[in-house]
């Protein structure tokens, strides 16, 4: 056998020896970032539970022409009208103004009798909550805490639990009825209380 086909079989075998004592010719794959977490293993910045609304959300008057009062509602969402009533839509959160005029005052009595009616028959999966009178600046309100489904995604079909806060003010022969609704377990108790401390009979 020559010298030189002598050097190239001890070079290989070298070469050999090498790799098998370093674990093969594979360089390790790095550990994966904690799922939720940028690579780094930095904590991601926590955003608001689905149906939250933001600490931030600006409110503006919205009063219908006539209507003898005025209330905020957050700024920059959807609006619809239909009759006297007004929808306000952001996501997963609703609130709608309803007005009628009327001579008499709403009472835990009718509410029972008339309104939970009404809103079980257009309220799919209806559960009643509870029924109590509250103090707000515009007055005494008949107060109708209720669950219902929401209607299905158009795109995933998923259907929301939502909770409803119903509030029942009356001034004057005006009655005005604020429905404020999200997902059952969204945390909107000052924006709720934001929309219903501002109302203001004019």
């Amino acid at each position: 056998m020559s010298t030189a086909i002598t050097a190239r079989i001890a070079i290989a075998a070298v070469a050999a020896s090498v790799l098998t004592a370093c674990g093969g010719n594979s360089a390790p794959s790095p550990s994966p970032a904690p799922s939720g977490s940028p690579a780094g293993g930095t904590t991601a910045t926590e955003t608001n539970p689905a149906g939250d609304i933001p600490d931030n959300q600006a409110f503006v008057p919205f009063g219908p022409p006539g209507g003898g009062f005025t209330v905020k509602i957050p700024e920059g969402w959807a609006s619809s009208t239909a009759g006297s009533t007004t929808t306000f839509t952001d996501k997963l959160n609703q609130v709608q103004v309803a007005a009628s005029h009327t001579g008499a005052a709403p009472t835990a009595s009718s509410v029972t009798s008339t309104d939970i009616p009404a809103l079980q028959a257009k309220t799919p999966s209806f559960a009643l909550g509870r029924l109590s009178t509250v103090s707000r600046p515009a007055g005494t309100a008949i107060l109708l805490t209720y669950q219902g489904d929401s209607a299905p995604n158009p795109v995933t079909g998923k259907v929301i639990r939502d909770a409803f806060e119903r509030y029942s003010f009356f001034h004057a022969g005006i009655r005005v009825d604020l429905t404020l609704s999200g997902p059952t377990n969204a945390d909107n108790v000052d924006p709720w209380r934001t929309v219903t401390d501002s109302l203001a009979w004019s």
